[in-house]
């Protein structure tokens, strides 16, 4: 049960945290481990070992694409540009599901989690690194990331002219992705600049006019990420696969992104308790975050299992090929991606939360939330390798290069983040809701 803090002052609430030189030391290690891995095995990868290849069938998949018509990067460098670009969407993903947590707070008047909230509030500041890598990448490598973006595929003159992919030219362009693009990530780290300011001055001054402030820039946010965290998804993720899409891939993108973040906050307050910090953080807080996962867990299966249905008993074949190269081609090599995904994503939690101590017990949270965010970096992996690198997919030092190369990354810089304000919000009009909070 809590533990109940009956005489509650604000100034005692005050906590900073202490980014140590060792932490900072063993960060920057990762992140030179993680270029190493890569750069090995894009090393190996040139060289020919461990490719496997199979350039028939290779052909014969990308011939019903028109993928035949483009020659650009060797196989392996492909492979690393693929790898970069997932590793940005899914970690830029992460870190505007902070804002988005945060937003929600405030617009349902929520007080337990006044007492965590700077956390998931210091995860947007990855934004300028993750997106700085994406529009970086896009630029150079544009071309050999987008089927669209190929030579000829709108010109109706050109002998690689795609009638279905020109259909779409108003919207798939060079100069309006690229607006797109900009405007997500800016208007995304721009809101949330001006909420963390306020939510500084929040500490420094008191009072709840900030909380009112707040909450209008939640309700501002919300709108424009109801908006743009699906059209993003059709941008960055969606349009890989150009002939093909989805009326739900919005949603089903959106729900992976959303349950990863509340792993990854979870795992960062458990993280900070087992250091001695947030004391006043109880088995009930951790409570409400094991049941945010459970059910966000559910809504990402059912989001998944709708497009799939749909997709299935429908039988057209412009729509099942996106699951045919999922489940059946390429030689199989991304079925195993595909059933971790779902195993880990919807089997796992749904079992592994589903009693009260469970959601109540660091171990089991622990491991819980690794499966969440192990399960759907798999369903990144399979939502774009098969349309970015296709028969020349796999997993190997490249992959396990870059994801501990971003994750590396996004720790160091959200433990920054961490240290420009107190751990715990301690003006928040609800503080003392949190501290009490008992369910």
């Amino acid at each position: 049960m809590a533990e109940h803090n009956h005489h509650f002052d604000p100034a005692e609430m005050e906590e900073w945290y202490d980014f140590t030189s060792s932490s900072k030391r063993k960060l920057i290690i990762g992140m030179l481990a993680g270029l190493a891995t890569l750069l090995i095995g894009a090393f190996l990868l040139s060289k020919g070992w461990g490719i496997g290849l199979n350039h028939v069938h290779e052909h014969a998949e990308h011939a019903a694409h028109g993928h035949e018509a483009h020659h650009g990067l060797p196989a392996w460098a492909k492979r690393v540009v693929a790898n970069l670009w997932m590793n940005a969407e899914f970690f830029t993903g992460i870190s505007v599901i902070g804002m988005f947590f945060v937003a929600i707070q405030y617009l349902s008047w929520a007080g337990w989690s006044s007492i965590i909230k700077r956390i998931p509030e210091a995860f947007p500041a990855f934004l300028p690194f993750s997106g700085a890598i994406m529009i970086a990448l896009y630029l150079v490598f544009g071309h050999e990331i987008f089927h669209w973006r190929h030579e000829g595929i709108m010109d109706p003159e050109s002998e690689h002219y795609d009638a279905i992919i020109a259909g779409k030219s108003w919207y798939l362009n060079n100069a309006f992705f690229l607006i797109r693009t900009v405007l997500y990530l800016g208007s995304w780290y721009v809101l949330w600049m001006y909420l963390r300011n306020l939510s500084k001055q929040e500490d420094a001054i008191g009072g709840t006019e900030w909380w009112y402030k707040m909450k209008y820039l939640s309700r501002i946010f919300i709108l424009v990420f109801a908006v743009t965290s699906s059209t993003s998804a059709w941008d960055w993720a969606m349009s890989i696969d150009t002939h093909w899409f989805s009326t739900m891939f919005g949603w089903y993108h959106f729900a992976s992104w959303h349950v990863t973040g509340l792993a990854v906050t979870t795992l960062t307050v458990i993280t900070l308790k087992e250091k001695g910090y947030l004391p006043a953080v109880n088995e009930n807080h951790l409570h409400d975050l094991g049941k945010f996962m459970f059910a966000f867990s559910i809504f990402w299966t059912y989001v998944w299992f709708a497009q799939f249905l749909l997709i299935y008993y429908a039988n057209l074949p412009e729509e099942t090929i996106y699951y045919r190269e999922r489940f059946s081609g390429y030689g199989g090599i991304y079925k195993a991606p595909f059933f971790i995904n779902l195993f880990m994503g919807f089997l796992v939690p749904f079992l592994w939360f589903m009693t009260r101590d469970a959601k109540r017990n660091f171990v089991f949270l622990k491991v819980g939330s690794f499966a969440i965010i192990i399960a759907h970096y798999f369903d990144f992996y399979q939502m774009m390798m098969p349309g970015l690198v296709g028969a020349n997919g796999g997993f190997g030092l490249i992959e396990w290069g870059t994801t501990l190369f971003f994750a590396s990354a996004f720790i160091y810089v959200i433990s920054a983040q961490l240290t420009k304000a107190s751990l715990v919000a301690k003006n928040h009009p609800m503080l003392e809701e949190a501290v009490h909070h008992d369910i």
